[in-house]
C-alpha cells in the first residue's frame, strides 16, 4: 500500500503487494538474476509452446558424495529443487492423475536413485538426476539445482545448476 507522500509512482509502490502472488513469469524472472541468459532462454515459458513447469522444491535426502576420505564414509545431506516441463493441459481437462507426470512417482524415484549412489562429484549426480528426469518420464526439458549445504566453510550453499533437454540424451544414445 501507497503512504501518503511516497515520491514513487504508484505502480513502484505497489509493488510489494504484487510480489506476493509469484507467476511463471516472475518465477523466470528471479531465476534470471544469477544465471545466463543462454540458460534461462532455452526454458520453456508461458509465451513458448505450450509448456508448464512442473517443481519439486527442497527435496532432501543423504547420500555418499565427494572426494575426500571422510566424505566416502558418512553421507551427507544434498537439496534438490527440480523444475520440469510439461504440457498440463490435459490433465487439467480430465483432473486424472495418468494425463500428467506424477511428481510424486519421480521425487520417489529420485529420492532412492540419490540415497543409494556413492559418486565423487555433485556435477556426476546432478548430470544422472537430469538423465532419470528426462528420459525416464519423458520430460522434454528439466532444470535440477544440487545443494550440497556445508561443505565450504563458511557457506550455506554449495552446488550446480544444469538444464537438459530431451535432445541432449537423444544424440548421447545414438552415437552408442
Amino acid at each position: 500500500m501507497r503512504r501518503s507522500g511516497d515520491p514513487r509512482p504508484r505502480a513502484l509502490a505497489d509493488d510489494r503487494t504484487r510480489a506476493a502472488a509469484p507467476t511463471l513469469l516472475s518465477i523466470r524472472s528471479l531465476l534470471t538474476v544469477n544465471l545466463s541468459p543462454k540458460i534461462v532462454s532455452n526454458m520453456p515459458t508461458a509465451t513458448t509452446k505450450s509448456h508448464d513447469i512442473i517443481f519439486l522444491g527442497g527435496l532432501t535426502t543423504e547420500c555418499i558424495i565427494g572426494i575426500w576420505d571422510w566424505e566416502r564414509r558418512v553421507k551427507q545431506k544434498i537439496v534438490l529443487d527440480i523444475e520440469m516441463a510439461a504440457d498440463i493441459r490435459k490433465a487439467a481437462a480430465s483432473d486424472h492423475i495418468d494425463d500428467t507426470l506424477d511428481y510424486k512417482r519421480v521425487s520417489k524415484r529420485l529420492l532412492q536413485f540419490v540415497g543409494d549412489s556413492q559418486f565423487q562429484l555433485v556435477e556426476t549426480l546432478t548430470e544422472r538426476i537430469a538423465e532419470i528426469v528426462v528420459t525416464e518420464f519423458d520430460v522434454p526439458c528439466v532444470r535440477v539445482r544440487l545443494n550440497k549445504q556445508g561443505a565450504i566453510r563458511g557457506s550455506r550453499d554449495v552446488g550446480i545448476l544444469v538444464e537438459r533437454r530431451r535432445e541432449d540424451y537423444d544424440r548421447t544414445q545414438a552415437t552408442q
